[in-house]
């Protein structure tokens, strides 16, 4: 259980509203700022349980474009559309990452993944910070040319390695923290633009 347990303005929303997370606030902001979702867009969404993010993002497509989500867990949801593709499976496996390359390119590779937190904020932040290499890979591996990819990474230093490893590859990379992240929260999202091709080593 999040140590979060009392629901605030955004938590109630999303109930109200038929989401399952606050999270998918976040991304409305992220999209609002950057233009990110386009009605064709082709999107890969990592780390997708409970399901805000990709149940958001089926409603802007409306029926165009094509989702595909991947977690660990179930999202609990079984939209009624023809353009989504869940696996259940752990990112890093050869299997999973076979199955979403598959349906690639992307024009948009998503992240709202966090690892388990044990309490030990040095511990938790290498741990996002590997996710983030991951999500990274995938995006490398699967974006289109000048597509995007947003990831969240609990700060803590990793940050600036990560933003250069991104403007290797990408034209644009900056952190971003959208107003319906927790006040006390020390989570920030990493979006880069403009995807040139993997960086050559």
């Amino acid at each position: 259980m999040s140590t979060y347990e009392k629901p605030d303005f955004w938590a109630q929303k999303a109930k109200k509203e038929g989401y399952p997370a606050r999270s998918v606030y976040k991304l409305m902001e992220i999209d609002k700022k950057f233009g990110l979702i386009k009605s064709d867009s082709r999107i890969l969404d990592i780390g997708a349980a409970p399901g805000s993010w990709s149940l958001w993002v089926l409603q802007r497509l409306a029926g165009k474009g094509f989702l595909a989500a991947v977690d660990l867990q179930d999202i609990g949801m079984q939209p009624p559309y023809e353009n989504f593709l869940f696996v259940r499976g752990d990112l890093y496996d050869d299997s999973v990452r076979s199955r979403l390359l598959a349906v690639s390119p992307f024009g948009l590779v998503l992240s709202d993944a966090a690892p388990a937190t044990t309490g030990n904020r040095f511990v938790d932040q290498s741990a996002s910070e590997g996710i983030v290499e991951a999500v990274i890979d995938y995006a490398e591996a699967s974006l289109s040319p000048g597509g995007a990819m947003v990831a969240k990474i609990f700060q803590g230093g990793a940050e600036a390695g990560l933003l250069k490893r991104l403007r290797k590859s990408f034209a644009q990379a900056r952190g971003f923290k959208p107003e319906a992240c927790r006040s006390e929260s020390f989570e920030t999202y990493l979006v880069a633009t403009g995807f040139k091709g993997r960086a050559k080593s």
